[in-house]
């Protein structure tokens, strides 16, 4: 309708912000969990050990943002869960978290968590990523450290 309109017309001119906010945010809450010992993998593509990192780079690196990071990632990342623990962990993760929300979407200003069991999603090359659990974030544009510790907090609970 005329609303939604308006609404994407409003929202354009501050796209290139929101886009870097949520970048940059991605990659430093990806770090965080690339350093907990529950997560056997961080797959996102700015990381030098994701996979697909090379071809992001060719693509997308190069050059440095507004944010003063290579290249561009959004702001989407995952991590595989150590298949040693169990999914009814991962799901204590996930309903722990208090900024994000269980939801599947990408692009707003709210921070979503969503788990995946890897080998109901597709069949992947990699060996190291047939097992275990695949959790997806979107990072939203709330303060940065606030999620981080709220991360913290829910891997404290659920992984102990």
């Amino acid at each position: 309708g005329v609303n939604d309109v308006e609404t994407i017309l409003r929202s354009l001119p501050s796209m290139s912000l929101r886009y870097y906010a949520h970048d940059a945010a991605a990659r430093q809450l990806a770090q965080f969990m690339a350093q907990q010992p529950s997560v056997l993998q961080v797959l996102h593509p700015a990381l030098t050990s994701s996979p697909g990192h090379a071809h992001w780079k060719a693509l997308c690196g190069g050059k440095t943002g507004p944010h003063g990071l290579e290249g561009a990632a959004a702001g989407l990342f995952s991590v595989v869960i150590d298949p040693r623990y169990t999914q009814a962990q991962v799901d204590q993760f996930c309903e722990s978290l208090r900024f994000f929300k269980l939801a599947y979407s990408w692009g707003g200003p709210m921070s979503l968590v969503e788990p995946y069991k890897i080998g109901a999603m597709r069949s992947l090359p990699e060996a190291s990523l047939r097992e275990g659990t695949v959790v997806r974030f979107c990072i939203g544009l709330e303060d940065v450290q606030d999620l981080q510790a709220d991360l913290a907090q829910a891997l404290a609970k659920a992984f102990a």
